[in-house]
């Protein structure tokens, strides 16, 4: 195991294209760290630069306290599974997993018996005498991470490795992968463009963007705490709704004030009034998560705090199985929130939803950044 500090790195290309912009990313041993962005955002040239396959402009990357700028990608004990799997056609798959082994010249018969503990880890031993082109996806897939495996690394590297799997084979191997971390206990980083990845996998996530990282933390806190608008549009599905609206002043607080097209009102909101005062009489932006925004036969309130009704008007329904979506204009842009089946919501028709406010976010439209 080891632990990955990345500080203040930079990198621009020859061409004077700025990629990275002043990354600083900290994990321990045997902590899982997400890298997700949307494409371009940086991710996947920050994984090449830890593997070593792209050099740093500035800053350093240090991996269990060593500095490790100038190694070559041998020298620093890692492994790395590739979204295209990187198999050799004409190998078997004991001959794919053993290749590492045999460059390093390992005896066969401590081969043998790493091989024979890493196929049955991921289970594979069946397909051992297979080409890739006997495969399925998922199998190749489980192959190219037996080979990583084979090396004992002290570190994963992980390049989006599910983005060419179908959505049912990309669950199971999602499963797979936290499976193997929870067994092995290696660090590992893991570039993917997938928000459901990096909430399900990841002990810690950075959001990226335009080579700057948007937030970082652990999933539940930057599920509930975004730091602003992109982090909180980006992760979440569906994603989280955006309210514009004037806050006022609501008795001892601040609300905001509501249109539904069938009628006016004022959302009560939690905020301390002293803290976002500056912003009273001012456009905002409510963030509030679809599951907040409900029927009452969904709503759980056991935290004590008052759930406010108000009724809207139906655009669209989607059910789900467990829940069904529904869509409706709040001040003039459509939400959606996640009711229970049998409310039986219908389209074109009035609805009474229930707004949760418990964890609803604050930002400032210019900024776009978190005001509470």
């Amino acid at each position: 195991m080891a632990s990955l500090s990345i500080r203040d790195v930079y990198k621009t290309y020859p061409n004077g294209v700025p990629v990275l912009k002043g990354v600083n990313i900290d994990i321990e041993d045997g902590q899982f760290l997400i890298l997700v962005g949307g494409s371009g955002c940086g991710k996947s040239t920050l994984l090449n630069m830890i593997a070593g396959l792209e050099t740093v402009t500035k800053g350093e990357i240090a991996i269990d306290g060593k500095v490790v700028n100038n190694l070559s990608p041998k020298d620093r004990d890692i492994a790395m599974v590739f979204q295209s799997y990187a198999l050799y056609p004409s190998m078997t798959v004991r001959e794919n997993i053993s290749f590492g082994l045999n460059i390093r010249k390992v005896p066969k018969g401590e081969q043998s018996q790493i091989v024979d503990r890493v196929s049955n880890m991921l289970q594979i031993q069946h397909l051992l005498d297979r080409r890739p082109g006997q495969l399925s996806g998922g199998q190749r897939q489980r192959v190219a991470m037996g080979r990583a495996l084979a090396r004992d690394p002290v570190m994963f590297l992980f390049d989006e490795p599910l983005s060419n799997l179908d959505a049912k084979l990309r669950i199971e191997m999602r499963s797979e992968i936290k499976l193997l971390h929870q067994r092995l206990g290696t660090t590992i980083v893991y570039v993917t463009h997938d928000q459901i990845e990096a909430m399900t996998l990841g002990d810690r996530i950075a959001v990226m963007k335009d080579g700057i990282v948007q937030q970082f933390g652990a999933p539940q806190e930057i599920y509930d705490s975004p730091s602003n608008l992109f982090v909180a549009g980006f992760i979440g599905a569906p994603p989280m709704n955006f309210i514009d609206g004037k806050l006022v002043e609501q008795g001892a607080g601040v609300g905001l004030e509501l249109d539904t097209g069938v009628a006016r009102s004022v959302l009560n909101l939690p905020f301390d009034a002293n803290k976002v005062r500056g912003h009273v009489g001012q456009n905002v932006v409510l963030g509030l998560r679809p599951e907040r925004i409900t029927d009452a036969r969904s709503s759980h309130d056991g935290h004590g705090h008052e759930l406010q009704r108000h009724t809207v008007k139906v655009d669209v329904i989607e059910p789900t199985g467990p829940d069904t979506l529904v869509f409706a204009q709040v001040n003039g842009k459509r939400i959606v929130s996640r009711v229970h089946p049998g409310a039986n919501p219908q389209p074109e028709k009035e609805m009474e939803l229930l707004f949760d406010v418990s964890k609803a976010v604050l930002f400032d439209p210019k900024t776009e950044e978190r005001i509470a």
